[in-house]
């Protein structure tokens, strides 16, 4: 099952609905539900009672995609972004003059916080932020978090996975480093903008796509400008979106709501790309550059790399104290 969060051109921008998903290509339409229905209380609720409320939705019309705008499948109220691809690791410890994975990236799956505020809709322009001359995208699977779980097993969190969908952890390079190189970050480096979608596809609909070890295993690519820049899949990750929850519910709450990303899949972004030639190819997106990204069965997000915003506020320096050469 495909489920959307949407509203009309004509609607007011707060507004937002959920549609059941049907169709393909041309063709697919989108089934509002009663108003008052709730995505991820959706993806919660037993297959039974869900088939039940989307036989309601696909009874009645239909929206074309252009009479709507899709939204952000759900506006999580956190998210974590993982580091799950070998190959995209290796590739970016080389652009820093290291010949693989640390040791310690075996050990656990490490991840980072993100800013849930910035999610943004699978066709939406992005604007080009502030202070970079890197801006860069990242193909990654993501998992919506359907119930809340604390120090649960891979076999336990499997039930808390409600759905997946595309996303694209927008970066801008040049900054996220200078953040780094002082031992923290990325902050304003990623934080403004992170689209997910185009929908959510639930987790049982893919129970034909594991490999043997139980890895979901979808295809993913993307293209700038329609050209193939890049692609992988997602059966390569080194732990599952299971395990992925199990050790983020460690000693932690993992709520329902939350977006759980599988990191940069190989050749998922330009900056492996950079690390592994040595140069600035591919290079940096630019205004008008159009990303495209695609993961089997679970659909396509578009965004357009828009003008800047010209209400951005300068950065203000720090003060520089006159240090002290003797002390008393």
């Amino acid at each position: 099952m495909r489920l959307a969060t949407f509203r009309r051109h004509g609607d007011e921008p707060h507004v937002r609905q959920v549609g059941l998903v049907l169709g393909q290509g041309e063709h697919v339409r989108v089934h509002p539900f009663d108003p008052g229905f709730d995505l991820v209380g959706l993806l919660a609720g037993s297959p039974e009672w869900r088939d039940s409320q989307a036989d309601v939705a696909a009874a009645g019309d239909g929206l074309p995609l252009d009479e709507i705008v899709l939204l952000p499948p759900v506006y999580p109220v956190a998210m974590r972004d993982f580091l799950t691809f070998e190959a995209h690791v290796d590739g970016m410890e080389r652009g820093h003059g290291n010949p693989g994975p640390p040791a310690a990236w075996y050990d656990a799956p490490v991840f980072l916080f993100m800013a849930p505020h910035a999610v943004t809709g699978p066709y939406d322009d992005v604007p080009m932020p502030p202070d970079t001359e890197r801006l860069d995208f990242e193909l990654e699977v993501a998992a919506i978090v359907c119930r809340d779980v604390r120090d649960v097993t891979p076999e336990e969190a499997r039930d808390a996975i409600g759905g997946y969908c595309v996303m694209n952890d927008w970066s801008a390079r040049d900054v996220q480093g200078k953040e780094m190189s002082l031992k923290l970050g990325p902050s304003k480096g990623k934080d403004f903008a992170t689209t997910i979608g185009p929908w959510v596809v639930t987790a049982d609909e893919l129970d034909d796509c594991r490999d043997a070890e139980g890895f979901l295993d979808l295809e993913m690519t993307v293209r700038v400008n329609e050209q193939p820049i890049g692609g992988d899949r997602s059966g390569h990750m080194g732990w599952s979106f299971e395990q992925l929850v199990s050790h983020a519910s460690r000693a932690s709450w993992v709520k329902a709501g939350e977006v759980l990303a599988s990191g940069t899949c190989s050749t998922g972004s330009l900056a492996e790309s950079w690390g592994r030639n040595g140069s600035l190819v591919p290079p940096p997106l630019q205004v008008g550059d159009v990303v495209e990204m695609t993961i089997e069965r679970l659909g396509t997000i578009r965004n357009r790399v828009a003008p800047p915003e010209e209400s951005v506020a300068p950065v203000a320096p720090a003060r520089r104290r006159t240090r002290l050469e003797a002390s008393a």
